[in-house]
């Protein structure tokens, strides 16, 4: 035998085994340095517990969304809903749960720059404050600051003290998505700007305008839960079951849950608002069947009645529906109002009047803050153009996108897990924002930036944010309630109060446009903020850009949405390239047949075609902001669109819209339901025997129920799945293969005509059958069932056969084809600790969040209990806003999950097979208009 001398020694082997440790693991971040408080009061640290969950809040559009972070000896992770927040209720939208990847993101800004070149905050403070000693003697004449929408005490506070120093200075807001027509709405009919607050929990006739309450609304997470709680007909009598009627151009998931959905352009809505106005104000009969069972609901169910308008709609729009609301008696039953929570009531220069500011020459030094205008501001203001004639212009954002590039000095910003902050929620409860971790690209919080037009004032986040609620709490009681702030993600006594009924007198409906006819034949483009990327701000989130799209199914990319008739107009299909045009305006954008789309019209998503954000988003999809005017950010007429002669491949995970012969999604009305409680049983529910023995499971038996008639659609189960289990992206090219990695998919369907379809959505993860196909076909047993009846996947068995996947009927394993994992120290970083991270070659599906199971375990174990129910919640289970999905022990008689398996509404997938699942589901359940029934 020879002897071989080890090519390197043990003491030598040790060290660099650490230093890949600490390069790809937490070394490459450390903790804030100042003191953060847990959600609870954390115990002495168990082995094997590493995980603390933080109280924090996410913002879009300046509404904080309330979510408690998981975070790994420093390294925060994974994302879900604060229960104690109100926006919250413990849940999350997918958005929220894709910010832990943008935090990790490793194509975020790292360094201060001047057109472009690496340079120094310091040297930033030199020129910048030379300037400011000029605009100082002048009052701040020329100082002009904007940001998006901000909610932020702290911030206004700040804004104050900046006035304190430069009196003529000046705020400006800017937000793509703006809730400006609904406090102009709400100014028309009250005289006054406020904010509606609806109560979807005491609706029982809802009538939806353009208005997507159940995806974007500010407060559309609460808004899903409480509109779902009035939909469950164990809870609810089939009496008293809520109706939603809904009315939009491009199909959302609200237009899918609603009862009764019309396609109508949206320039046709305010047509359509007046006629229901008419019909009520004097007791006048429809033509139009919508309408007028529309009418007829909300004349019976005055008071038990809402009538909501999205804030895509002029504010003439808004001001009939608060007229409607009341005259039916809403006010202060269904909806209540606030002042707005947002912005700076006191300062009130437009985004526009910045504009001609720039263009005359006005504006010295200008200060961009989270905001980026040269990609996203209507492109008839030219504000790009405009930026060239300040003097001195700096950007601060978290990436060096559009603005970043256009401007003299950029600042990388601090992402909202980085900073300390405070924020109101669309109800106007504040949360205090805590950070997880140092900023790991050296970005700097929004008051820190702020600050720099202070000089000898400097305000960091923890400190002003702090003294902010000093002067808030008191001295004595500040210590504890600021703790108790920070503990609960939620400052008690914050909500703005209700305005009072006796002051919210409808003013009269006013002479003013006449509402376009709903039969004008010119074309509409329309535009909506994306499902996923929003309005472009979260394009380099390689979760979000794959996640499919609600009700088309397409990643990676927008394109132009019509309905198929219009595309039989065009002969065009789907994937045709059209030109479209409006004035001296075109872009080029790809077809996508939607089925429920309105006639005439095209909808365009925003968020696509930027040109600097990343390498994830660069160059995906259409820029439609190219088209966009101020006169008409929402929808627009006298479009002209046709065929240029090109293809262009799009990626979408289901490209069938009908259940092909078969029915995996059930669907009965409610008056079905009343008549026989059964009626969604089919034959094929009967349970067929079985050449197998039947397993007794003595402890625990895990299983799952999804409610269809609760799920939205909205994705959120998919993405909180791809954060807890680590599951990577792998590309538009390889989902147009069939690659893609998700281990739960919500599959939709459409069922009637093509131009007015009902919808509905199956979220499928792994059924976890007990006589599962794939378990009698893999040669090595990779693929097996545990003792408490999951069937679990063995990595290190596997090797890579696929017949696991060629026998399951249900296609929910997903085969790790090529390395799909991006190698990058901070992504390595965000992973979860508890997962595996596979290997290419192996097969990869969902175990019911098997690393919650034994967390639970070994904490009943050390304290001596029985797991809980409700103690171990699925990832997808945690995040679903309307609580659709219920899991836990089927062997405890008293679970929900066993309650909801005994429902007449419960069935299982493909039951004819035999396989048994251990996830079932709860069928769809409508309720649809009927003259002649009494609601």
């Amino acid at each position: 035998m020879l002897d071989v001398p080890p090519l390197i020694d043990r003491r030598a082997f040790m060290k660099l085994m650490s230093a890949a440790l600490a390069l790809s693991g937490a070394a490459c971040s450390r903790k804030p340095l100042e003191p953060i408080v847990p959600y609870a009061r954390a115990p002495e640290m168990q082995h094997g517990e590493a995980a603390l969950f933080f109280a924090t809040a996410l913002t879009r559009g300046g509404y904080a969304h309330g979510v408690l972070v998981e975070s790994h000896q420093g390294r925060p992770t994974k994302i879900e809903g604060n229960p104690f927040h109100p926006a919250s209720l413990g849940s999350t939208g997918p958005l929220e749960q894709g910010r832990v990847l943008e935090l990790w993101d490793p194509d975020r800004s790292r360094a201060v720059l001047m057109h472009e070149t690496v340079s120094s905050l310091q040297t930033l403070q030199a020129e910048l404050g030379a300037r400011l000693a000029v605009l100082k003697k002048m009052q701040g004449a020329g100082l002009h600051v904007l940001t998006g929408a901000m909610s932020s005490p702290t911030f206004q506070r700040q804004w104050q003290g900046v006035r304190a120093m430069y009196p003529d200075a000046r705020l400006h807001h800017y937000e793509p998505v703006s809730r400006d027509s609904v406090h102009a709405g709400a100014r028309e009919a009250f005289g006054r700007a406020l904010e509606p607050i609806f109560h979807f929990d005491r609706a029982r006739i809802v009538v939806a305008l353009d208005a997507d309450f159940l995806g974007s609304l500010p407060g559309h997470v609460r808004y899903a839960r409480d509109f779902a709680s009035q939909r469950r007909p164990e809870s609810v009598p089939a009496a008293r079951m809520s109706r939603l009627y809904a009315a939009e151009c491009m199909p959302t998931i609200t237009g899918a849950a609603a009862d009764e959905r019309r396609a109508t352009r949206a320039g046709d809505i305010e047509a359509l608002a007046r006629q229901i106005e008419s019909a009520l104000s004097f007791r006048s009969r429809s033509s139009d069947r919508w309408i007028a069972a529309a009418v007829s609901d909300l004349s019976v169910h005055r008071g038990e009645s809402l009538v909501v308008v999205g804030e895509g709609q002029p504010p003439a729009v808004h001001a009939i529906a608060h007229r409607i609301n009341q005259q039916l008696g809403n006010v202060g039953r269904t909806v209540d109002f606030i002042v707005p929570p947002i912005g700076d009531p006191s300062d009130g220069d437009s985004f526009a009047d910045l504009v001609r500011a720039m263009q005359a020459g006005q504006i010295d030094t200008l200060l961009i803050l989270d905001s980026n205008p040269v990609y996203d501001a209507p492109i008839d203001l030219g504000f790009g153009a405009a930026l060239s004639r300040v003097k001195l212009s700096l950007h601060a954002g978290l990436y060096v996108d559009e603005t970043a590039r256009a401007v003299r000095w950029h600042v990388p910003l601090a992402h909202e897990l980085e900073q300390w902050s405070d924020a109101r929620a669309f109800d106007g409860t504040v949360t205090i924002q805590q950070p997880l971790i140092a900023p790991l690209y050296g970005g700097h919080d929004r008051h820190e930036v702020l600050s720099l037009l202070t000089p000898g004032a400097e305000l960091r986040g923890y400190s002003g944010v702090r003294e902010t609620w000093q002067a808030e709490f008191g001295v004595d009681a500040f210590e504890s309630r600021w703790q108790e702030s920070l503990r609960s993600g939620v400052v008690a006594g914050t909500a703005a109060a209700f305005e009072s009924l006796s002051s919210l007198e409808a003013r009269p409906a006013t002479r003013g446009a006449v509402a376009r006819s709903p039969e004008s034949n010119e074309l509409e483009l329309h535009f909506a903020p994306d499902p996923t990327v929003w309005d472009g701000r979260y394009a380099n989130v390689a979760w979000l850009q794959e996640l499919p799209k609600p009700l088309t199914q397409l990643t990676w990319d927008n394109a132009a949405f019509m309905s198929l008739r219009m595309a039989q107009s065009l002969k065009v299909t789907n994937e045709d390239v059209v030109e479209i045009a409006v004035g001296d305006r075109t872009v080029e954008a790809p077809v996508w047949i939607v089925p429920g789309h309105a006639d005439r019209a095209v909808t365009l998503h925003l968020g696509g075609g930027r040109r600097s954000c990343g390498e994830v988003g660069e160059r995906r999809g259409v820029d439609a902001y190219a088209l966009r005017t101020l006169a008409a950010p929402c929808f627009l007429s006298g479009m002209r669109i046709q065929s240029v002669g090109k293809r262009f491949p799009l990626a979408t995970v289901q490209p069938h819209h009908r259940m092909e012969g078969r029915e995996p999604v059930r669907t009965v009305s409610v008056r079905e339901l009343a008549r026989n409680p059964h009626a969604a049983k089919r034959d094929s529910d009967a349970r067929h025997p079985s050449l197998y023995p039947d397993y007794q499971y003595n402890g625990h038996a895990w299983g799952m129920s999804i409610d269809l008639n609760a799920c939205i659609g909205c994705g959120a189960c998919t993405i909180a799945c791809q954060a807890e289990n680590n599951i990577p992206t792998v590309g538009k090219e390889e989902v147009r293969r069939g690659r893609e990695m998700h281990w739960i998919r919500v599959d939709r369907y459409e069922a009637g005509a093509l131009d007015a379809p009902r919808t509905a959505f199956q979220p499928v993860p792994c059924m976890q059958c007990e006589r599962a196909p794939c378990e009698v076909v893999c040669p090595v047993e990779a693929s097996v069932h545990d003792a408490e009846g999951i069937n679990v996947q063995v990595y290190n068995r596997c090797v890579g056969t696929r017949f696991c996947s060629n026998n399951c009927p249900y296609k929910v394993r997903r085969f790790n084809f090529l390395s799909y994992v991006r190698d990058e120290p901070s992504l390595n970083a965000q992973r979860n600790p508890e997962v595996t991270v596979r290997m290419r070659g192996v097969m990869e599906k969902c175990n019911y969040c098997l690393q919650r199971i034994v967390r639970a375990r070994i904490a009943s174990e050390r304290e001596n209990r029985p797991i809980q129910d409700g103690e171990v919640l699925t990832a997808c289970q945690a995040a679903c806003p309307t609580q659709a999905i219920v899991f836990g022990d089927l062997n405890d008689p008293k679970s929900a999950v066993r309650e909801a398996k005994n429902s007449p509404r419960d069935y299982v997938l493909l039951g004819e097979l035999n396989t048994r699942p251990r996830t079932s589901y709860l069928a769809k359940v409508t309720n649809p208009h009927d003259e002649s029934t009494e609601s």
